[in-house]
């Protein structure tokens, strides 16, 4: 008889070292992201060059400032245009909205002597353009552009205002006003979801008629006019409060240039956030999730001039029309925790921001400092 050779025990793979892991992650990651991390890299070295120098600091600081906002909150007005319009060429719809935002800054500049932010910049701690500035203040839009290119939320108001204002009881305002809108945008979409959510449903059923194709366009450019009003503080909290003709060409000149880019890019990584969200693709949904947005932000822009986080707005309104959807839909509990997880991902991508925004502001500005140490201590 031949004899049967003992089988060999099953080995298993040894597995690589925790360690090991997340260096290959982190390897993978850098080799993927070389040249942006190359960019930061210099960024941050050039802001630790220019900013002893303020005229030209307040113009590096804009244009860091200028392309991390409208980078990283393309996913709140434009975001849903850009997705459910993929069909139409870039450059009509960077025309659309970049005449929107010259018209917009425009009348403002016009109208407020110089002041192209809607006065949003009169709020105490925020209304003296800066005569100096602090390396920090010229690295958090650096630090901004950063998470957007991993696809954080982060709120620019938080990010970009905190730093500049020179008192806390600013800073608890526009946090205030921000969950205000938070709650309020949660809110108002659960509700029309799960009300009209079947209505909605028959709606998107089928080709889309054209007349929803203008109506989106209409309703993103109002939508996107109310942000500007809203935002554009964030970006002109570098320069002067009032702006000349050249200061007034540069600074538009810049952004709408950006704007191009940003279509060309089609939304860049933050767009995720939008494209994982239930059919934001057909231009119906699109148009009502705009609609409802618009109209909040116009809420809290008559309310008063305190800056806010439309980030949080729009992360709202998201996170009630995905649960309502869910709940009307009648889907499984799998499904339900699936939608809280991705609430509460977007909640705590926010809430990063927020933690980052106002480190950044009590180590830049010792009047905060002062009253930190008076509210623990006395």
């Amino acid at each position: 008889m031949t004899k049967t050779q003992k089988k060999r025990p099953h080995l298993a793979p040894v597995q690589p070292y925790k360690f090991r892991k997340r260096y290959n992650q982190f390897d993978i990651i850098f080799q993927k992201e070389k040249k942006f991390l190359y960019f930061i890299a210099f960024s941050l070295v050039m802001a630790g060059m220019v900013y002893p120098y303020p005229h030209i600091a307040m113009w590096i600081g804009f244009a860091f400032a200028g392309y991390s906002a409208i980078a990283n909150d393309s996913i709140q007005t434009i975001g849903t245009f850009i997705v459910s319009n993929e069909d139409k060429k870039w450059y009509w719809q960077w025309l659309f909205m970049g005449l929107i935002f010259l018209g917009t800054v425009t009348y403002s500049w016009y109208a407020f002597d110089g002041d192209v932010t809607y006065q949003r910049l009169t709020t105490p701690g925020l209304e003296k353009a800066p005569e100096s500035f602090v390396y920090l203040q010229l690295a958090s839009p650096i630090v901004l552009l950063l998470l957007t290119r991993f696809r954080i939320p982060v709120s620019t108001t938080f990010m970009l205002l905190s730093v500049f204002t020179a008192t806390s009881a600013t800073v608890l305002g526009m946090i205030n006003k921000s969950l205000a809108g938070y709650v309020l945008a949660f809110i108002s979409a659960l509700v029309i979801y799960l009300l009209l959510s079947k209505v909605i449903k028959r709606f998107i059923k089928g080709e889309a008629h054209v007349l929803w194709t203008v109506a989106q366009w209409l309703i993103s450019g109002f939508l996107w006019y109310i942000w500007l009003v809203q935002d554009l503080a964030n970006i002109a909290v570098y320069l002067p409060r009032q702006l000349g003709g050249l200061e007034f060409l540069a600074f538009s000149g810049f952004i709408f240039l950006g704007l191009g880019f940003l279509f060309y890019m089609k939304g860049d990584k933050i767009q995720h956030i939008i494209n994982e969200k239930s059919e934001v693709r057909d231009v119906r949904s699109a148009t009502i999730i705009d609609l409802v947005y618009a109209l909040i932000l116009y809420y809290f822009k008559e309310l008063n001039n305190m800056p806010m986080s439309t980030t949080w707005v729009f992360v709202g309104l998201l996170a009630g029309r995905e649960l309502g959807m869910r709940i009307r839909a009648q889907d499984s509990r799998a499904a339900i925790g699936k939608t809280f997880k991705l609430i509460g991902k977007d909640v705590l991508s926010v809430t990063i921001g927020l933690i980052i925004s106002v480190i950044l502001a009590v180590a830049i500005n010792p009047v905060m400092q002062q009253e930190l140490l008076d509210f623990f201590f006395k």
